[in-house]
């Protein structure tokens, strides 16, 4: 047996072939101090019943990118390690039995092209030619990617593990961690390495940075750190048969409508289920001894899918039943899975809740998080799966066991634009629910808050009607924007994140962070990015300072763990506060070219440009309260943000919508903010502009300082200043009003796919689709870029494009300056 050290640089927990492998990729990396502690045998939780679907294809150019990863590397792991891996390249086939799944698979296939994932469009015809077993009366049409496959979970673990061991690592079975220890430093608590047990002996491990790959132990693990790692079990299903003669070696075939996937495998035919309900598991924990585990069989919840595998699959029919298998693997709230360093704890790393991707994506999850750890950045944008996206309400089991009910499903369920979650809603509530409620409101949910996206009017049905075409919303969407464009406009967005930072030195330590410049006028607003070392955007915000020592930053909701984790990582010792106090004022923003007529209907302040200029904030009266007025927009228009404390918040929106009656007063959602937006050509963080994007290639350089010193990310700055861009955010219009952008549209210059579009609406003042997205420019003048011929492909269909690089609504920002 392998003696248990006393000290390493990394111990891994969990033996899954997600811990394998970042084990195999921090070896790689040079790392040979590396100890992986699993509690019983490798592989014995979930790894070993995987299916061992490789797919290529991700809804990201970086999930691809991680998937395209893992399918190469699995490919050459049986020749470096000797360990067989069932690796066989057998292509994948998704066939659509409706007009909206077929819209689906061709935008997909788009994304593919974007990608370089060889695919091809096939008919009912070839899918039959290709997939003779399969009933395809009622097939719409399908996508073929040839270098999609399978493979043998458990051997591809093993071979992780034993590649991990050729460079050093250290991995020792029937140990369990009972523990991660810490210590508290200047910029907070730190690990300090794990407890472990085996048997009845007991020790410690001295290590700098631990990692949890405990998969559905994950979460009871993270919680004894105080860490979030929000996932919850649910059973999984799949039948194999008795074997077929001359089945031969057939591609995955996914059959989506239907909810099922199936494999040949051994001359034997599998299916599996990802069903819209699922079976939710280990709600009172897991048991000690479970190992190589299976669950109880439940004919009656397989049963729908199996009856529709017969008419799909005749050869059901006839064929014996070798294994009828349930197993658990875990999901997570929003069906991604999580990387990264906890924002609670440094040095805790997590790679965990795949979501039954886990085979596919295992391989390049553990080389983006061994990138990460050994050279203290990710390898490119992982904001899809960032850890610090998890907010930590979502720990309570009572809402996991609801949400991944849905959440198992969801990967096979109709990916529409704007499709939301059905459980676990209503959480998050601003003070304004109700009223907004009884007016038409008809919710969507970000990090928990319950927003509304969009009014009903009376009569409507207040519930989206899913399509990849106009939606039952786009007039009520077009009634919001064209009221924000000619009237006014009034948006409830309390679920903007909000943070004070206040101390001796705020300033200071702002000035740091934010390349634009933080020592202004108390009441100043500052527009402003934060960057890494790269001159990547790590957060776009903007700040306000409230006195000499206190500023407000206001953050979009779904990115505030993420802003306060970095915030809290470069305090260092400066002598600041940071304090998250979204909860306490409510934000109601007052938008359109009436909106100073509105205000000053309710307040007796000056709303004049000379008493209240773009950029500042200050307190009014408003009603029968108080507020603090930001002039500041999102929407390209006169107005101004208001935030009040959430006792008042009610009376000041009973005040503002009675005094705007006669205005014509409009309440909008967030479909009409986005819309609003982009014909502004405002980034959106997360879509337009990540940490893998340079703040001036995004054309955000307007917001830099240079003359400001030792701002991080400044060198960077300079350095693409003295060597140019290499690509810039283009704003696109199509010239058909007909089509419609989400994103992941490829954008086509002159007849060749150069990215993808990164966000997309429709500009119902501009009259088209609008969308952003990057242009390769290295060596290229403006009008270089400008003068070529655009197109955007939408479900295989090109369509012309105009192409500008400066807003194509209001380009000199007249408007917000009324």
């Amino acid at each position: 047996m392998t003696p248990i050290p006393q000290t390493a640089r990394a111990v891994i927990i969990g033996g899954g072939i997600s811990g394998c492998s970042v084990a195999y990729h921090l070896a790689k990396a040079g790392w040979t101090d590396i100890v992986l502690l699993e509690r019983m045998s490798l592989t014995s939780g979930t790894t070993w019943h995987a299916a061992g679907l490789i797919g290529q294809l991700r809804g990201s150019a970086n999930m691809t990118r991680l998937a395209k990863y893992s399918a190469d590397l699995y490919v050459k792991l049986a020749a470096e390690t000797g360990v067989e891996t069932g690796m066989r390249q057998v292509g994948s086939i998704s066939v659509a039995l409706t007009q909206e799944r077929h819209e689906e698979l061709l935008r997909q296939a788009t994304v593919a092209r974007i990608f370089n994932v060889d695919v091809n469009e096939i008919s009912p015809a070839e899918v039959k030619a290709m997939y003779p077993h399969l009933e395809v009366g009622d097939v719409v049409g399908a996508v073929h990617l040839p270098l999609d496959g399978q493979c043998d979970p458990a051997n591809i673990a093993m071979a992780l593990a034993k590649g991990a061991r050729m460079r050093g690592a250290k991995i020792i079975e029937r140990v369990k961690v009972t523990g991660v220890t810490e210590a508290a430093t200047a910029t907070g608590r730190r690990v300090t390495g794990v407890n472990w047990q085996m048997g009845e002996a007991q020790g410690h491990i001295a290590a700098d940075v631990v990692i949890n790959c405990g998969g559905m132990w994950g979460r009871d693990l993270a919680a004894g750190s105080g860490v979030t790692v929000p996932l919850h079990a649910c059973e999984h299903f799949y039948l194999i048969t008795e074997p077929i003669a001359g089945l031969g070696h057939l591609p995955v075939l996914r059959v989506p409508d239907e909810c099922a996937y199936y494999k040949s495998d051994a001359g034997k035919m599998m299916i599996g289920a990802f069903e819209p309900k699922a079976k939710p598991w280990g709600m009172a924990g897991i048991r000690e001894d479970f190992e190589f585990d299976t669950l109880p069989e439940d004919w009656d919840h397989f049963q729908p899918i199996l009856e529709d595998a017969m008419h799909r699959m005749p050869l059901f029919q006839t064929a014996g039943i070798h294994t009828f298998f349930n197993g658990p693997e875990s999901f997570t709230p929003d069906d991604r899975y999580y990387l990264g360093e906890a924002p609670e704890l440094g040095g805790y790393w997590v790679a965990a809740g795949y979501n039954s991707v886990g085979i596919a994506s295992s391989g390049g999850a553990g080389m983006a998080l061994a990138h990460w750890i050994t050279e203290g950045e990710a390898p490119f944008d992982l904001w899809e799966v960032d850890i610090r996206r998890a907010q930590p309400f979502q720990k309570n089991r009572r809402y996991l066991k609801e949400r991944v009910s849905e959440t198992l499903g969801l990967l096979y369920a109709d990916h529409f634009p704007y499709r939301q979650m059905a459980t676990a809603r209503g959480v998050r509530r601003t003070p304004l629910h109700e009223h907004l409620k009884a007016r038409g409101a008809v919710f969507g949910e970000v990090a928990g808050w319950e927003r509304a996206n969009w009014f009903a009017e009376p009569g409507q049905a207040r519930a989206y009607q899913y399509s990849w075409q106009r939606q039952n919303w786009f007039d009520n969407q077009r009634a919001e924007h064209m009221a924000v464009r000619t009237g006014v406009g009034l948006f409830d967005m309390t679920s903007f994140g909000k943070i004070r930072v206040e101390g001796r030195d705020a300033c200071r330590f702002l000035n740091h962070l934010c390349a634009n410049e933080m020592d202004v006028a108390v009441g100043r607003i500052v527009y402003t990015q934060m960057l890494n070392a790269r001159g990547g955007i790590e957060s776009d915000l903007t700040v306000t300072r409230l006195s000499e020592t206190a500023y407000l930053l206001v953050v979009p909701g779904a990115t505030l763990q993420r802003d306060l984790a970095w915030l809290r990582r470069h305090l260092g010792e400066a002598f600041a506060v940071i304090t998250d106090v979204t909860a306490a004022e409510s934000v109601l923003c007052v938008m359109g070219p009436k909106a100073r007529d509105l205000l000053m209907r309710v307040s007796p302040n000056d709303f004049s440009n000379a008493a209240h200029p773009f950029g500042t904030a200050r307190e009014i009266e408003i009603g029968m309260g108080l507020a603090r007025a930001h002039r500041v927009t999102y929407v390209g228009e006169l107005g101004w943000e208001l935030y009040v404390s959430s006792d008042q918040t009610a009376h000041v929106f009973e005040a503002l919508e009675a005094a705007g009656t006669d205005l014509g007063l409009k309440l909008c959602g967030l479909h009409a903010l986005d819309s609003c937006r982009i014909e502004k050509a405002y980034r959106h963080f997360g879509h337009d502009i990540t940490d893998e994007d340079h703040v001036l290639e995004a054309g955000l350089g307007f917001a830099v300082r240079l003359k400001k010193p030792g701002f991080l990310g400044r060198e960077a700055v300079l350095r693409k200043q003295e060597a140019g861009l290499d690509r810039r955010m283009v704003q696109f219009r199509l010239t058909d009003p007909a089509p419609l952008l989400f994103h992941n549209e490829a954008i086509v210059r002159d007849g060749r796919i150069v990215g993808p579009v990164t966000s997309g609406n429709y500009g119902h003042f501009l009259g088209g689709a609008i969308g952003l997205g990057y242009v390769p420019c290295r060596g290229e003048t403006v009008q270089e870029v400008l003068d070529a011929r655009y197109e955007i492909e939408v479900a295989g269909v090109r369509h012309a494009a105009i192409a500008s690089l400066v807003p194509m609504y209001d380009p000199t920002s007249e408007r917000v300056r009324l």
